[in-house]
């Protein structure tokens, strides 16, 4: 947490009244797909397997680096060689993110402007991520971003990572709210399971990632093209 957040009043946020909003990053605020795509790029190189395509980047993309790294050696190694593979890999993979954080990618249109209104209506902001913290931070700092959110946390901040609400709970925890009064706003089935079982109310953005899979069929409260837009709904 980087400075405790004093409760705002509440705020209209697709149809909630709420007084602050958790913001995920990867397919969100930010399309990072380049990164990703650039980063696993080098990893395969170094350990002498095959290049992948951007799309099979994509559907992989949401469930934390971990995730990332092993189903992208599983499609090209058995289980078992993948997993020993894995620790290697991993670190691997790391290097080469935080040599390229922040070069392919840009925030989705809107989010600048949809941040900014969201601010303006009172609304206290964090963002949760399964990127390490770091990462996060710094791409948030390099894309202009961060100076909207009052804490920023990574898949490393807590002991477990979205899907499940531990993120969301203890950063709740952290704004002195309770998660009725927080909204999550992701783009994937990830943060909406996440803010179910956390008892946040859940908004969608239809640009992100969702694995592959058509954004509309989660379970959410609310769906927008742009993040301002929410403010209407």
């Amino acid at each position: 947490m980087d400075a405790r957040a004093t409760p705002a009043a509440p705020a209209r946020l697709a149809g909630f009244d709420v007084r602050a909003a958790i913001v995920d990053l990867d397919g969100t605020l930010i399309d990072t797909l380049g990164d990703f795509h650039a980063a696993l790029g080098g990893m395969l190189g170094e350990l002498g397997l095959p290049s992948i395509a951007r799309e099979q980047v994509e559907t992989r993309i949401g469930k934390g680096s971990e995730y990332l790294v092993l189903q992208t050696l599983r499609l090209h190694l058995d289980a078992a060689a993948a997993d020993a593979r894995f620790a290697e890999a991993i670190a691997t993979y790391q290097r080469h993110y935080g040599r390229i954080n922040g070069r392919f990618s840009n925030p989705f249109p809107g989010v600048p402007e949809g941040l900014a209104a969201l601010r303006d209506a009172g609304l206290t902001l964090a963002c949760i991520t399964n990127k390490p913290t770091a990462y996060a931070r710094e791409l948030l700092e390099l894309k202009g971003l961060r100076d909207h959110f009052v804490a920023v946390n990574g898949g490393d901040a807590f002991a477990r990572k979205k899907p499940d609400p531990m993120p969301l709970v203890e950063t709740c925890r952290q704004l002195g709210l309770p998660p009725a009064e927080v909204m999550m706003i992701g783009d994937s089935q990830n943060d909406a399971l996440a803010a179910r079982a956390a008892g946040c109310p859940v908004a969608l953005v239809t640009y992100g990632y969702n694995h592959g899979e058509p954004v509309r069929a989660v379970d959410a409260d609310a769906f927008a093209d742009r993040i301002g837009d929410l403010l209407a709904a």
